[in-house]
């Protein structure tokens, strides 16, 4: 048996924040506003495998309100959520990441992204596919006040 799921998720950028995605600390003048560490490719692809097995969302699991998450490093929430029995039913087929940001330019931190996740998430890299877009200039994005990323999961049952 087969799921899919879909995830998004986007945060503002400011100052005096680190920029982590995917796990990856990148060098920028600007960071993810966020109660946790605002980790959007992680946050997206948690979203995603939540909404494959229908148990809701990252805020369902992990309030935004709750002082055990501020700061929190989002790869160890995926793997709180990996490990949850309900998801350890499934192993994943693949997951497929785009982030959408006008600044930096995250090419060479692609591939350790990759890693990361693939670590947390026991599979293979060839299953963990990250790539970055811009959107030329336009919404939010492009006028660089946020990132935004989306997920897709295929979850095969055990």
């Amino acid at each position: 048996m087969f799921r899919i799921g879909h995830g998004y998720d986007v945060h503002r950028l400011v100052p005096a924040r680190n920029l982590i995605l995917g796990g990856v600390s990148i060098p920028h003048p600007t960071g993810l506003e966020g109660h946790s560490d605002a980790d959007i490719v992680v946050h997206a692809l948690m979203d995603s495998i939540l909404g494959a097995l229908a148990l809701g969302d990252i805020g369902v699991w992990f309030p935004p309100d709750d002082p055990a998450f501020k700061d929190a490093d989002s790869m160890k929430l995926l793997s709180r959520i990996w490990k949850d029995k309900k998801c350890a039913a499934y192993k994943l087929g693949n997951c497929d990441i785009t982030i959408i940001a006008q600044q930096p330019k995250l090419s060479p931190f692609i591939e350790q992204m990759r890693k990361n996740i693939s670590k947390v998430l026991g599979c293979k890299l060839d299953q963990v596919s990250i790539k970055a877009t811009t959107t030329e200039g336009l919404g939010f994005c492009g006028t660089q006040q946020g990132i935004a990323a989306n997920a897709v999961v295929i979850l095969e049952k055990k």
